[in-house]
């Protein structure tokens, strides 16, 4: 579950982030308790739940069998973070 306050947090770690480092390495030890994927945001075919900056923000509901995208915060135990090129 992405408990309350973290998207804001997740936010503002991505908008403190250099361009030239690596986000998701920042984010898995920030929130060690969510899956991160990163990608490019044209391997997604899914509505971001949220934009930041160069990232969409897409959360990972891996409570079945499969892992799924979800819009529902509660649901989800994972983010998808990707990322934007500058043409995007």
């Amino acid at each position: 579950m992405v408990r309350q306050g973290e998207l804001t947090m997740i936010e503002q770690t991505l908008a403190a982030i250099d361009i030239g480092s690596e986000p998701c390495l920042t984010l898995r030890q920030k929130f060690p308790h969510l899956a991160w994927i990163c990608c490019d945001a044209s391997d997604m075919t899914h509505t971001p739940f949220r934009r930041f900056g160069q990232f969409d923000l897409h959360l990972l509901d891996c409570g079945d069998q499969c892992a799924q995208i979800t819009n529902d915060p509660r649901r989800a135990s994972g983010i998808v973070l990707a990322k934007r090129s500058a043409m995007s």
